[in-house]
């Protein structure tokens, strides 16, 4: 029984759909940080993406899942064996939950046999299971800051490196980080929200129809799963193949010297502190450009790319709530650019 949401079936939230699409063709982004409340369909449309996307090769018997074409992001045991044999997975999903440990996220180093036999053995945490997918985190404003920091230092190292009594282990920790949250339940601190690549807030929709669509599509999967999924079963395998092309067209997408200047104007006339926010608003161009089958990002795209990842580091007095509502300030900012 397939118990999985098809993400071609979510209604509305279009601007959260497109962010979680392209945090996938471009683990750079930074993950996706999606702000909203209860009964959004914020976690629905995470589980549903991994449905979309193409298996994977994997170096077979790796710990890590190491992309066989990727020699330089290899782990240690890959690059020591003598034969390369390949295997096939669905990209993970692994979702952190609120409880764990830091051993449980890092992974942890058998001390014992460290000292007994002079040998560390590492027993690997999450992280080591999410690289080259998805690592999901519900509720990431009441997770730990400590455990946060050491998740967002991951993420943007791409490995994840283990200390403990001065043995070191390091290992391969690529992944597309996202986090949900209820605004209700507290905030991030403004050092953790600038550290997510993309932030969208959802709310509950306000139009009558969807709202009677997104009530007849639910009833209709928890009836039969089977059967809904077999419904939009065409439409999600076009979904993935667009998704994927994106991805092997995203190298090829040339950024013109206009784009930079038109996403630097708006960064600094929006008080955006920091390059973090530039490199993003034009990363998420360039990978917009790809998923539109275009050679370069426009000013749409560049107008775009800001209100998927310029509001959350906007400047802004202490607790002052993060203002989404920025689309107008951003289309008079990319006039005076033009």
């Amino acid at each position: 029984m397939n118990q999985i949401y098809a993400f071609s079936a979510l209604v509305g939230q279009d601007q959260m759909k497109l962010a979680l699409i392209l945090s996938v063709i471009n683990p750079g982004l930074g993950g996706v940080l999606i702000r909203g409340e209860k009964g959004t369909a914020k976690s629905t449309a995470v589980r549903a993406l991994t449905a979309l996307l193409p298996e994977q090769e994997v170096m077979a018997g790796c710990r890590y899942g190491c992309d066989p074409d990727q020699i330089e992001l290899w782990c240690d045991d890959c690059r020591t064996r003598s034969a390369k044999e390949i295997n096939l997975r669905k990209r993970p999903l692994v979702e952190l939950p609120l409880g764990a440990t830091e051993d449980r996220l890092l992974g942890s180093i058998n001390l014992e046999e460290a000292l007994v036999k002079g040998e560390s053995r590492f027993e690997p945490g999450l992280l080591a299971e999410a690289n080259r997918g998805l690592l999901y985190v519900d509720e990431v404003n009441l997770l730990d800051d400590h455990l946060v920091d050491s998740l967002l230092d991951a993420a943007a190292m791409g490995r994840n490196i283990v200390e403990r009594e001065g043995v070191s282990v390091s290992h391969p920790a690529r992944f597309t980080l996202i986090g949900t949250m209820n605004p209700e339940e507290g905030e991030l601190r403004p050092q953790l929200l600038d550290r997510f690549g993309l932030c969208v807030e959802v709310r509950g929709l306000s139009d009558q129809a969807q709202r009677q669509e997104v009530v007849r599509l639910r009833l209709e999967f928890e009836k039969d799963p089977d059967a809904f999924s077999a419904r939009f079963r065409s439409a999600e395998i076009e979904l993935g193949l667009k998704i994927d092309e994106a991805a092997k067209r995203l190298p090829t997408v040339k950024l013109p010297d206009e784009a930079v200047l038109s996403a630097v104007k708006i960064c600094l006339d929006l008080g955006v502190d920091g390059h973090r926010g530039d490199l993003t608003v034009i990363k998420t161009a360039l990978t917009l450009a790809a998923w539109l089958r275009r050679d370069h990002p426009g000013p749409d795209e560049i107008l775009t790319a800001a209100e998927l990842a310029l509001p959350h580091r906007m400047r802004r007095k202490p607790f002052q709530e993060v203002d989404f509502d920025v689309r107008n300030r951003l289309k008079e900012v990319a006039a005076e650019t033009s």
